[in-house]
């Protein structure tokens, strides 16, 4: 007996096999796509995951659907090169994903129970341990990732095997100690006996210990930051614009000066500085 698939599905899987067909042409008659490597790639598959992140962050969805089919392309790209080597293709990556997914989901397709979604966290890094052998729990970590977000993803793998503060109060207790001691050895800084390697160390102490704090209270510290950063760039370009117009160079301006054009920028939204 044959099943009918929802039209929206069939539409789906109709511009999946779109995709393929477009990239299967391109690789064979196009001399940018032909030349392309795994390694050529990597590069430009991160810049485009960073553009996707930016897009979600701005809650721009039409361009969210922009870069998600450029990661898309990406991917398949990948696949498609794999397969020309004999090591795998498109199929086998989607197969594998599902095989994957209905394992370390056995609250859905098995007996186990998972009713919080802490449950389900646990029972994931447990079942990645027995997936890939890995004789210790933070073996899973990329080395290569960015460090803020390898801090991040170290304390929820620790919080997976039961190691974590129980409460966020003594979280932030540890972040006073941390600041503490950054602040003993920052102060010995013109002493005889100063070391920047320990300075360092004790701030890399605060920094982690902050992550740390952040998870507890439900804060995302890499998105948390990266509006920071945008937020201070909105304000300064503001001091900038603004200080041109009357006349000014940054250069020649005081502090003080300066900050009067500041507090201004605080004082309107970016959405509007960009409409100005």
């Amino acid at each position: 007996m044959e099943t009918t698939l929802p039209p929206r599905r069939e539409e789906q899987l109709k511009a999946f096999g779109r995709l393929l067909d477009v990239l299967e042409r391109l690789r064979a008659e196009c001399p940018w796509d032909r030349k392309q490597t795994l390694e050529s790639l990597r590069h430009l598959t991160i810049e485009e995951t960073y553009e996707l992140s930016d897009a979600i962050i701005r809650h721009d969805l039409p361009d969210l659907k922009k870069e998600l089919g450029d990661v898309m392309l990406h991917l398949t790209f990948y696949a498609k090169i794999a397969s020309e080597q004999g090591a795998f293709d498109i199929a086998d990556v989607l197969h594998a994903q599902c095989e994957k997914l209905i394992f370390r989901h056995p609250h859905i397709y098995g007996d186990a129970k998972a009713e919080t979604e802490e449950q389900v966290k646990q029972n994931w890094e447990q079942l990645k341990l027995q997936e890939k052998g890995n004789t210790s729990v933070l073996g899973g970590v990329p080395t290569s990732l960015p460090a803020l977000v390898k801090a991040m993803r170290i304390q929820e793998k620790a919080r997976g095997a039961g190691f974590d503060w129980e409460k966020p109060e003594q979280v932030w207790e540890k972040v006073q100690e941390e600041l503490a001691e950054f602040g003993a050895e920052f102060a010995d800084a013109d002493s005889a006996t100063a070391s920047p390697e320990r300075t360092a160390a004790e701030f890399g102490d605060v920094l982690f210990s902050l992550i740390n704090f952040a998870r507890h209270a439900g804060i995302n510290p890499e998105e948390a930051l990266e509006r920071t950063n945008r937020k201070f760039i909105h304000r300064f370009q503001y001091l900038e614009t603004q200080a041109a117009q009357d006349g000014h160079q940054l250069r020649d301006l005081t502090l003080a000066q300066m900050d009067v054009y500041w507090e201004r920028a605080k004082q309107i939204p970016p959405a509007a500085a960009k409409e100005s």
